[in-house]
């Protein structure tokens, strides 16, 4: 149905990804269905613990102990490594179980805690937590998703090595939320596709993915400086009707609202980090206006007026510096400012917006609506990233 093709079956198993889930931890507990083997940083056993039972952690001077409910049997450790009893058995730590093993590890400030697991059964907890619960109709969105983040994940082995994994279990890369978030669709929509990415040129692709549209992408340089891609362009999400795929989004249309006081607090908290102003100047604004947009009607440069004269910030940073009061980021660039004063002095601001997300690449809600539209994974993939191919990775 799509200009992609389908790749031929499988020719390998799924490589081992390394998720970070928690750093600078103090202390935490181990746990699994089946119990646990529990080995040191050299492999050698260092104790097991039984089902039923689990295990604390604890960083102590700048090491790592471990030990049957609170009594320090594993003592001056660099790195503890959990896995299964039983293949295919799950561990916990915190509230959340995960497939795979557990490292644990000192770091700077406590403990680095490392879910280190197949690919494919990471990605199982991944399109879970990213596209929440689908039904029926939109399995081919789920699909799509699996295949954006296998790219994703593929693209970015390594991202953060220097701390010990590979990815965040976060928005910081993918949201992972572990054998708690899957369900049955998600798990068939990796299934289906498993060793399946885009590629362009042979190479895996920059699979930049995001909540809601509101009808149009963006292309990559005008959110990111680096991503001038050929398959990152902006493109008109619409039906046949004009009408956007991604209109079912609950964030398709929003607004925000700071009273003068509020946009102070805002700003002494956030101008300084992305300009040369202090937080006292910053609470001196007397207004806000939307001085750029990029060619998807985004806002791209905002003018806010001080006492001793205008700051100009530009790009993502909009988002960072006019935060909503309960939230850590506007939701979107796309959105008109109205500012509302009594006696000639600003008293609030308004910002009457559309979208979620940074608007580069795959759209979530616009695939589902895609989706429910009757098309499949390869047809929803060529309409965000046109020009590249559906390869096999293993």
């Amino acid at each position: 149905m799509g200009d992609l093709q389908l790749p031929p079956a499988p020719t390998a198993a799924a490589p081992e990804i390394r998720i970070g889930l928690l750093v600078g931890a103090s202390t935490l507990e181990v746990t699994g269905d089946s119990g646990a083997l529990v080995q040191d940083a050299d492999g050698n056993s260092a104790g097991a613990i039984e089902p039923g039972s689990f295990w604390r952690v604890r960083s102590a001077a700048g090491l790592v102990d471990a030990g049957a409910a609170g009594r320090w049997q594993v003592t001056g450790q660099q790195q503890l490594t959990f896995q299964p009893r039983v293949a295919g058995g799950w561990l916990r730590v915190g509230d959340r179980p995960y497939r795979g093993r557990l490292t644990i590890a000192r770091d700077r400030t406590g403990l680095t805690v490392v879910n280190v697991v197949s690919l494919e059964d990471y990605l199982a907890g991944v399109v879970a937590a990213e596209m929440g619960r689908r039904d029926s109709t939109e399995g081919q969105a789920l699909a799509a998703q699996a295949i954006v983040s296998r790219t994703f994940a593929l693209r970015n082995l390594g991202k953060r090595a220097t701390e010990g994994f590979d990815l965040y279990a976060t928005v910081a890369d993918m949201v992972y939320a572990g054998a708690s978030a899957e369900y049955g669709a998600a798990s068939a929509a990796v299934a289906t596709t498993s060793g399946q990415i885009l590629t362009w040129q042979g190479v895996p692709i920059d699979a930049f993915f995001f909540s809601t549209c509101a009808g149009q992408t963006a292309a990559g340089t005008d959110v990111f400086a680096a991503a001038d891609r050929p398959y990152l362009q902006s493109i008109r999400d619409v039906d046949s009707e004009g009408q956007a795929y991604c209109r079912i989004s609950p964030r398709f249309r929003w607004r925000e609202e700071w009273s003068i006081e509020q946009l102070r607090g805002v700003l002494k908290s956030t101008l300084p980090s992305a300009s040369a102003v202090t937080a006292e100047a910053a609470a001196g604004v007397r207004g806000v206006t939307v001085s750029g947009r990029t060619a998807s009607d985004r806002v791209s440069r905002v003018t806010i007026g001080l006492r001793n004269g205008d700051i100009v910030v530009e790009g993502p940073a909009i988002r960072r510096v006019l935060r909503p009061v309960a939230d850590a980021v506007l939701r979107s660039a796309i959105f008109q400012l109205s500012e509302v004063r009594e006696g000639g002095q600003l008293r609030r601001l308004v910002a009457d917006g559309a979208g979620a997300g940074h608007g580069v690449g795959f759209c979530q809600w616009g695939a589902v609506g895609r989706a429910r539209a009757g098309q499949d994974a390869p047809t929803i993939l060529a309409a965000y990233f046109p020009g590249t191919s559906l390869s096999r990775a293993y």
